[in-house]
């Protein structure tokens, strides 16, 4: 049986953006989720076992990604795909959250799809 769709939300030092990112995400049936941050100061740092977990990486801004593809990309990575959120904005704030689920919800149907047997 194939395991539930992987969900990274990446964000700078995990405080923010990714950590309320994954809460929103963390009892979805449909996906599995976890958090982490790209910067040395991270609360959680994202390593090469998170990139392995994942099916699908969601960085918070363009930088995120040149980061993760700068540090580990001699690694097989997942596709990685930003959702242009600035670092704008408070833990669990309501507008993050819907720019979350407006930018995570179209990626996270095609993978829910791409992984349907036809």
């Amino acid at each position: 049986m194939r395991h539930q769709p992987r969900i990274l939300f990446v964000c700078a030092r995990n405080l923010w953006r990714s950590p309320t990112a994954e809460a929103m995400y963390r009892d979805d049936s449909r996906v599995e989720a976890r958090s982490a941050g790209v910067s040395e100061a991270a609360r959680r740092r994202l390593g090469a076992a998170d990139l392995d977990w994942a099916d699908l990486v969601l960085v918070m801004e363009r930088e995120h990604k040149r980061r993760i593809v700068e540090t580990f990309g001699h690694h097989d990575l997942p596709s990685i795909e930003s959702l242009e959120i600035p670092d704008d904005y408070q833990y669990g704030d309501e507008e993050l959250q819907a720019l979350i689920r407006a930018g995570s919800e179209p990626l996270i149907e095609r993978l829910l799809d791409e992984g349907e047997p036809s």
